[in-house]
């Protein structure tokens, strides 16, 4: 359910507006509502400190906690001394790499002295080096003096000594770094023993990450409080905020207001659009709330909630994606292991999977799917459970498994033109939302008899006629119907092609559910086909069945989100207009 909001308008005063908002934080329940642009030199100092912090855990973070331990107070100064460091050692790795890069020269040419070749040029002799391809080196002039220093494959590495500067070969020329080697090598131990050092200091801090952490939370407070200051409006004395505030809870944002004698205005919010969402269910419903936050989806606050329709049919849904009672029972057990493990995480999650892991165990067994082995299927106390119609191993009813694809689609497109009629039960489009039922399951005869080639009931044709009227009159209902009527002819054309998609699109149910079934078969038959008839055998065999299955289980955990997750999202989503345009209600709280 949503719950409805009020829109609430506070004047303050403005000398008095600090310890009023403090006062407001305390109670939490107003979601602020900027009057205008929170921008202050106060709220860039936080945004940056906080900046700060993030950088100085991730620097800390990387290393091993130990002792050092730190006051509340010393924070900010330890968040300047980390990123002072990681600045450093930044810089220490840079001039690590040029030296690293400059040492490869050596390794080609080996320990030339710079010093040397200087005093060479003095005395009138000039060496340069060069690298060419071994048959360019061989046209070389015999007479010219080269040495050699290192051959590769294709290239050759050699000096050209002569008594002339300009005196130069057309090969690539390679300078000599302006430094000696042994000092080279003793900048890159000084270098990497200051890294180590800092490395050290760093790993040495790890342990003030608790009073880092308090230190972000309090800076994230004092930065949510300057924005709500700096987003008041201002008229000389007298500073006024907005926000909206749950109707449950405004008798005391009322009392509160009367005690630290402040002005307000308690209204209906003007635009929907920016009223945030808040959703309450019972206990049994919540548990699909951790799917949403998942995908990241808030239905908007002029929408409806269906958390317990989405529950309920996304639950089918990935009964069937899966399709397999063994498959199930893995989920339920793995699910068991992690709820006692992780006993201080949120119980919705585990909830939930008991719930998918449960319908899917019924599904595989009225299916006699069971790791898609047969024979198991067979056995007289599993064999009790199946449904003929529905059994995955029997070779003839293919068709009725898809026609009930087509039944759980019509009927859930059904109940979101139902959900629509309901949320417009004032209008007169109600009416016409309860056309498009009709129309539904005229559609959905339609899609049996085009896809399955079922004969259609003679009524289809009237469930059609009766359901386009019925649009026809109510789904721009107005003083002059006949341009309403027309209208909402216009666009019924392509929205009853779009709904036959819709409902044609619960096929997909059926076939990766055949799928899963076909592929669990599949490697059953090789890992088991041939018998086993000694132990490398029997190894391999048990090596297929534990791969074989697992991916077929991850496959098949990737089908419910593509298209278990789809089905609520799109098709049904579509059919009740709903849009998931939802903002979460985030009320100012300490």
């Amino acid at each position: 359910m949503i719950v409805k909001m009020k829109k609430v308008t506070l004047l303050l005063s403005a000398k008095d507006k600090e310890k009023d908002l403090i006062d407001l934080r305390k109670q939490g329940v107003l979601h602020i509502h900027h009057i205008k642009n929170p921008v202050s030199e106060d709220i860039q100092f936080l945004e940056n400190e906080i900046d700060n912090v993030h950088r100085a855990l991730r620097i800390v973070a990387e290393a091993e906690p130990l002792k050092t331990e730190i006051k509340a107070d010393e924070a900010p100064a330890w968040v300047e001394k980390i990123l002072a460091l990681a600045q450093k050692r930044e810089a220490l790795a840079r001039e690590l790499e040029e030296h690293l890069e400059t040492h490869k020269w050596f390794d080609t040419w080996g320990a030339v002295s710079y010093a040397s070749l200087q005093e060479l040029n003095k005395a009138g002799i000039f060496v340069h080096f060069y690298v060419a391809g071994k048959s360019a080196f061989k046209k070389i002039d015999p007479e010219k003096n080269v040495q050699i220093a290192k051959e590769e494959q294709n290239a050759i590495y050699f000096a050209y000594f002569s008594n002339s500067a300009e005196d130069r070969l057309e090969f690539k020329e390679e300078s000599c770094p302006a430094i000696e080697l042994s000092e080279l090598e003793t900048q890159i131990t000084q270098v990497q023993s200051e890294i180590e050092k800092i490395v050290q200091e760093l790993t040495e801090m790890s342990g003030i990450l608790p009073a880092l952490n308090d230190y972000l939370v309090r800076l994230q407070k004092r930065l949510e409080l300057s924005r709500v200051r700096d987003g008041m409006g201002d008229m000389e004395e007298i500073a006024y905020m907005q926000g909206f505030c749950p109707i449950d809870s405004v008798p005391a944002l009322q009392n509160l207001a009367t005690e630290n004698g402040l002005a307000y205005v308690i209204d209906d919010p003007d635009d929907p659009a920016d009223v945030p969402t808040l959703t309450r269910n019972p206990k049994p419903i919540r548990i699909i709330k951790p799917l949403f936050d998942f995908m990241g989806t808030l239905p908007g606050y002029s929408e409806q909630d269906v958390s317990f329709v989405f529950l309920l049919f996304f639950s089918v849904f990935f009964a069937i994606l899966i399709g397999d009672a063994g498959y199930g029972l893995v989920f339920l057990f793995a699910t068991m292991f992690f709820a006692h493990k992780k006993k201080d995480a949120p119980r919705e999650p585990f909830f939930l999977m008991y719930v998918l892991s449960g319908t899917t165990i019924i599904w595989g067994i009225i299916t006699g799917t069971w790791f898609g082995a047969e024979s198991i299927a067979r056995l007289p106390f599993f064999n009790v459970f199946i449904i003929d119609k529905i059994d995955s191993f029997a070779s003839d009813n293919q068709i009725f498994l898809m026609y009930l694809t087509f039944i759980i689609g019509a009927i859930h497109l059904s109940v979101a033109r139902a959900l629509a009629a309901a949320h417009k039960i004032k209008s007169p489009t109600a009416i016409a939302e309860i056309g498009w039922i009709f129309i539904l399951w005229g559609l959905f005869f339609v899609a049996g008899n085009l896809v399955l080639g079922k004969d259609m009931p003679g009524f289809t044709s009237w469930l059609f006629i009766v359901g386009s009227a019925l649009i026809a009159f109510f789904a721009n209902f107005q003083k002059n119907i006949l341009k309403g009527i027309l209208l909402s002819l216009g666009n019924l054309p392509l929205d009853i092609i779009s709904s036959f998609s819709d409902v044609v699109s619960y096929l997909r149910l059926f076939a990766v559910g055949y799928a899963t079934v076909v592929v669990a078969t599949s490697f059953n038959n090789m890992a088991l086909g041939n018998g086993i008839g000694s132990v490398v055998a029997g190894i391999s065999a048990a090596l297929i069945l534990v791969l074989g299955h697992s991916l077929n289980i991850l496959l098949g955990m990737l089908a419910v989100i593509v298209h278990g997750v789809r089905l609520n999202m799109l098709e049904f989503s579509g059919q009740i207009g709903m849009q998931w345009s939802g903002k979460p209600y985030e009320p100012f709280k300490e």
